[in-house]
Order: structure tokens, then sequence, then C-alpha cells
């Protein structure tokens, strides 16, 4: 690198103090622009904490006791509720493709608790006929898997096709389901007359 390109390269900027205002500031700003959990938000001020304390010798104690107050406060304004977060994520993540296993894997991640989670999946299949399913023919067809690919190519690829949805968290016998169909509008039918639907 030249000397000239390190001449021009800016000087990073300083992280902000983490005080109680501005980290509100921060959580208020990022619900405004993402559906959260609790712990998904905890993690995130978190470390807007750590990067200040890291450059400002800030007490990182005394942030991590503000977020937790900070949290319980907008629990109860109900702009932080776990429950509501995880139907709504799950129904989201269903439509676009995403197996049960993998909602709840997903969910986990974010920090949500198993009740939490189990409610949202038995919510889901209360309210979507047939989820797997419908999230595995959403799957295959925006991939190109099963009754959605070419005719000539069905047999050579049906191995990989079947690889692809196991990896997704579908079951084996709901996979062989939607790669040997016979035909899309077949397998869409089927799901079609239980009241699913195939997203596009």
């Amino acid at each position: 690198m030249s000397s000239d390109t390190t001449a021009r390269k800016k000087p990073r900027r300083r992280p902000k103090p983490a005080t109680p205002e501005a980290l509100e500031r921060a959580a208020l700003s990022y619900l405004e622009r993402y559906a959260s959990s609790a712990e998904n938000l905890r993690r995130v001020l978190l470390r807007r904490i750590a990067r200040a304390a890291s450059h400002g010798g800030e007490d990182p104690n005394a942030g991590e006791a503000a977020v937790e107050a900070l949290i319980t406060r907008l629990k109860r304004a109900s702009l932080l509720d776990d429950k509501l977060y995880a139907e709504t994520r799950g129904v989201s993540l269903n439509r676009r493709g995403v197996s049960r296993r993998g909602i709840a894997a997903r969910l986990a991640a974010k920090g949500v608790g198993e009740d939490d989670i189990a409610q949202a999946l038995h919510q889901l299949a209360r309210d979507v006929a047939e989820p797997d399913l419908a999230a595995a023919l959403t799957y295959a067809r925006r991939r190109r898997l099963g009754p959605y690919r070419p005719a000539e190519e069905r047999a050579e690829r049906r191995t990989r096709d079947l690889a692809s949805l196991a990896r997704q968290g579908f079951e084996y016998s709901l996979a062989l389901k939607v790669v040997d169909a016979g035909t899309s509008d077949e397998i869409e039918g089927e799901l079609a007359e239980t009241g699913g639907a195939v997203e596009n």
C-alpha cells in the first residue's frame, strides 16, 4: 500500500459513549428497522457497550445494568414481545420455504425461549395447512428441484435434490414426496385440497 493511500485513509470514528439515553435511542432505532427478540436486542446493545468501553474506559457493568432496565421497560411497553416475535417470524420463514425444524433453530439463535418457540410452531400448524409441505414446495420451486426441474434432468439430479431438502431440515419422507411428485401442478393441487398454498 502506498503512502498516499495510507494518508488518504480516514481515521476510525471513536464510538459514542453508551449512556442510558444513548442506549435507549439505539434500541428504539433498531426496533424501528427490525423485529427483535429481547435477547437479540440485548446482544446488540451489549456489543455497543463493549465497543464504547474498549475506547473510553467506561464501566461495562454499569452499561449492562442499564440494558437490563431498558429491556424491562420495553417489555412493559409491549415494544418487545418474544411470543409475538416468534409467531410472526415463524410465519414469515415458513412462507420463504423454511422447515419447522429450521424455524425453531433460527428462533433459538435469536435467543427465543423454548416455550415461545413451541407456541409459535403450534400456532403455525393451526394457521397453515401442512406447513412443512408448503415450505418444501416453496423451497423446491425457488431452487428448481424435483417437479420444478426440466423432465430430462430429474432422474440425474434426484439424489442432489433430496439432499438439498434434507439440509433445509425437511424429513426424508417429505423430501421424497416432493422430489418424486409427478408434476408441480399435481403436488400443489394436493396441497391446495388441504387449504394450503405455495408462496411465490
